[in-house]
């Protein structure tokens, strides 16, 4: 979809050229109205591309359609331009992390240490049956005493998770700053078994860190941790989350970690999209948000260097008339810009074409949006599968599953070749999956894997 740098007449000849051209979901960007002079300022914006589905639908019939709104991070030119972190490393030093786990752990957090430098603040708790600060928040610019502290921890006792996180905050809210990447880093290897310890009161502690502007990402190290515990306190703070099975590969998962840490471009993303008379709301897909009439609003927490993120929204669309042009949403986001340290807007319109033509409403269909709004649909379906294999019922869930693959190629014949290939590849991972969940008896395992794939497709996390 191409944008349109000039507001053009909405009248009939707009109508008869956007029924030729397949353009009939327009969105006239913000950032896209300044004088060509700031070219330079707009590539240090966050870019918001919205977009339907179906921009053409048939008249004579209301419809259903997907709303994608995306939001791409600008470019950091050099490792000078990033913002700065408040890091908090919450390490389990339980007794069962003794041995091999916490020589990968401790090696993990050396890593870390490397990463960062002397504006960046690092604090690092260590938890067992009891808490204790092992490194109080402070500028990293002795990395030399740091790592002789993580080189000392050792394990033993039970698991005291949900004190961790907290005494975890505690550090970060010393020097806790807008103008600062404030993360929480959680790794566990087991079940939260001292203190609160169920997936709600852990993610309603993920809500309310969020809305201190802190964001926690959760490594579960082994197949004893509990995994919803883990995704609820990541989702609801909008952060990250890995199953990392083999302690080897914890140094890797740290890696890609950082990077996204070290190149957040913009925090506090606010998106409102207010549909128009007549267009119902019917649900969001992979966020949380609040759906108040003809008013949705949700956020992230953070937006990454080049990195897309997308808010998808199924509507329904009232029937119109042939040619006729309709005003669906516009889109509202306020941000801020780790840049330039101040707040800034961007908003967006869309609109769908009426055609009595079936081929012409079949050639304008969005194929990216509908590849994306088929994998967060089935996405929800292997949800409900494994609540269904959880109570023992494994046929049922491996016909949820496979119902969901006959979905997958119902929407592929929507597609040309070239997009297919990437639904193909999905429904080939949805029917693994359906097989997997029916006769694997080790499910504790294939359940960690399924639901870190769950999340990562929800949140559109880069590993």
């Amino acid at each position: 979809m191409k944008k349109h740098k000039i507001l053009l007449n909405l009248g009939k000849n707009l109508g008869n050229f956007l029924l030729i051209t397949g353009l009939a979901s327009f969105s006239f960007n913000s950032a896209a109205r300044e004088a060509p002079q700031m070219h330079s300022k707009k590539a240090t914006q966050i870019h918001l591309q919205a977009d339907l589905s179906a921009p053409i639908m048939l008249s004579g019939q209301k419809d259903k359609t997907f709303i994608k709104v995306s939001l791409t991070g600008f470019k950091l030119d050099s490792k000078a331009d990033r913002t700065p972190a408040n890091i908090a490393i919450v390490l389990d030093r339980s007794g069962s992390m003794n041995g091999e786990k916490m020589k990968r752990a401790k090696e993990a957090a050396l890593l870390a240490v490397d990463l960062l430098n002397k504006n960046d603040i690092l604090s690092i708790i260590g938890y067992d049956t009891r808490v204790g600060v092992l490194v109080p928040a402070t500028k990293v610019s002795d990395k030399k005493h740091i790592k002789s502290i993580i080189q000392r921890i050792r394990a033993d006792g039970s698991t005291a998770l949900f004190a961790g996180v907290s005494k975890g905050a505690g550090e970060i809210r010393k020097f806790l700053d807008k103008e600062r990447i404030n993360r929480i880093i959680l790794l566990s290897d087991g079940q939260a078994n001292q203190g609160p310890s169920s997936p709600s009161e852990l993610g309603q502690l993920g809500a309310a860190l969020s809305k201190e502007g802190m964001s926690v990402t959760t490594i579960g190290l082994g197949v004893g941790y509990n995994e919803d515990l883990m995704t609820q306190l990541a989702g609801y703070s909008d952060g990250n989350h890995a199953f990392v099975e083999n302690a080897a590969d914890l140094a890797k998962v740290f890696q890609y970690e950082f990077g996204d840490v070290l190149s957040v471009v913009a925090q506090d993303v606010m998106i409102n999209i207010t549909l128009s008379e007549g267009v119902k709301p019917i649900r969001l897909l992979g966020r949380e948000g609040d759906i108040k009439g003809n008013i949705i609003k949700t956020r992230l927490n953070q937006l990454y260097s080049e990195q897309e993120k997308y808010i998808l929204l199924e509507v329904e669309i009232p029937e119109g008339k042939a040619k006729e042009i309709k005003a669906v949403a516009s889109v509202k986001v306020d941000y801020q810009n780790m840049r330039y340290k101040k707040r800034e807007q961007l908003d967006n319109q869309l609109s769908v074409t009426y055609s009595a033509v079936a081929k012409e409403v079949k050639q304008a269909i969005n194929q990216p949006v509908v590849i994306e709004a088929t994998k967060q649909v089935v996405n929800e379906y292997r949800k409900k599968a494994v609540k269904l294999r959880d109570k023992g019922q494994r046929k049922e869930a491996g016909l949820l599953l496979s119902k969901s693959v006959n979905f997958i190629k119902e929407k592929n014949s929507t597609l040309d070749s070239k997009n297919r290939a990437e639904l193909n590849v999905y429904s080939e991972e949805i029917s693994n999956d359906a097989e997997d969940i029916v006769n694997t008896e080790n499910w504790n395992k294939k359940r960690k894997s399924l639901k870190a794939r769950e999340y990562k497709l929800e949140k559109q996390q880069k590993y």
